[in-house]
């Protein structure tokens, strides 16, 4: 894609950083060259680096992002930002910005919300076994929760419609905003797709923030709550059927003694059992009923994304016009008709 093509499309390329000084001005620059309409925002997360001058110096627009967490960065640059297309990659140096404008490109044509640039093997090139192993074993839970929208839900390298960053909670504080990214469209069931790209390194002196256990263990609570939160009914089920499996094998001896001597001689193993079994029933109401609530979160979520134009600049590239402008247009044509 030309930058011709692109001229008069408001495209924000978003770079959330923490101590990147070794490669920020690299990742601006290559940005710069592929997009050079884009505007370019570093959202400095209080490095302790020379992080901001080294992006002022290569032409970004610095904006400070006191509260720490990428996903509370995120929150800050979707309220902050106006523009139609969103390319949002880390600043770390591992994310080709040569991608980007096919990323953009794809997200018009397809009319998708979300574009996520899926990293082609990076269970070589991310250089730690404990990372390579925890992709494989998130994005197949993942999968196996939520569905097959995504091979990739680890990816920082994303292109998003207006209606997507305006229609997203962002309630992630750190690295799980990624997650919970990938859940809001797979819930929603938003237009999406995935685009491979090459996965590289980290340039010398920069250093991951990511914790292979203590952020591993956010995702995964995470993952819990979002379950909790979007699929109560599958959550609070597989409660009560453990609690009612719990329920059967501690009343099992005391029936099968009851059904031998008439007596039970058992007596506290069964008001456990029993208690087990209200606990088991008390569990699933309120998985049925929360099912129902969380049914309606997900309509007014729904509403409210509707509510958004979709802003994805496709008169500019690809000469459509959107329904609310030939709307605006057939009624300027009918007052002027009148006015005749």
């Amino acid at each position: 894609m030309m930058d011709e093509e692109l001229r008069g499309l408001n495209v924000a390329v978003l770079l959330p950083c923490y101590n990147e000084g070794a490669s920020i001005a690299g990742v601006v620059a290559g940005f710069h060259a592929v997009l050079p309409s884009a505007r370019i925002y570093v959202y400095d997360n209080n490095s302790t680096d020379d992080t901001s001058a080294e992006a002022k110096r290569a032409g970004a627009i610095v904006v400070p992002s006191r509260r720490q967490g990428k996903g509370n960065v995120v929150r800050q640059m979707f309220a902050d930002i106006e523009a139609d297309v969103y390319v949002m990659a880390d600043g770390d140096g591992t994310y080709d910005p040569i991608a980007a404008p096919q990323m953009v490109r794809k997200l018009l044509e397809e009319r998708c919300d979300m574009i996520v640039g899926t990293r082609r093997d990076v269970t070589q090139d991310a250089g730690r076994k404990g990372h390579a192993f925890g992709n494989r074993l998130f994005n197949g839970i993942y999968q196996s929760l939520f569905g097959n929208d995504f091979s990739d839900i680890f990816s920082g390298y994303r292109a998003f419609s207006r209606r997507f960053a305006k229609s997203f909670p962002a309630s992630s504080p750190g690295f799980e905003i990624e997650t919970e990214m990938s859940v809001h469209a797979s819930i929603l069931r938003l237009p999406v797709s995935e685009m491979e790209f090459t996965y590289g390194r980290r340039q010398e002196g920069s250093v991951s923030k990511l914790s292979t256990f203590r952020d591993g263990l956010r995702i995964l609570r995470m993952m819990v709550l979002l379950v909790k939160e979007t699929r109560p009914f599958a959550f609070f089920g597989a409660i009560s059927a453990l609690l009612f499996l719990g329920c059967i094998g501690f009343a099992a001896p005391v029936v099968l003694g009851y059904m031998a001597t008439g007596s039970v001689d058992r007596f506290p193993t069964w008001i456990l059992s029993m208690t087990l079994l209200l606990a088991a029933m008390m569990t699933f109401i309120a998985g049925v009923i929360l099912d129902s609530v969380a049914r309606g979160r997900i309509e007014q979520k729904r509403i409210h994304y509707l509510s958004i134009p979709t802003a994805r600049g496709e008169r500019t590239l690809l000469g459509a016009t959107p329904l609310h402008d030939r709307r605006g247009d057939q009624m300027g044509s009918v007052r002027h008709r009148r006015a005749e």
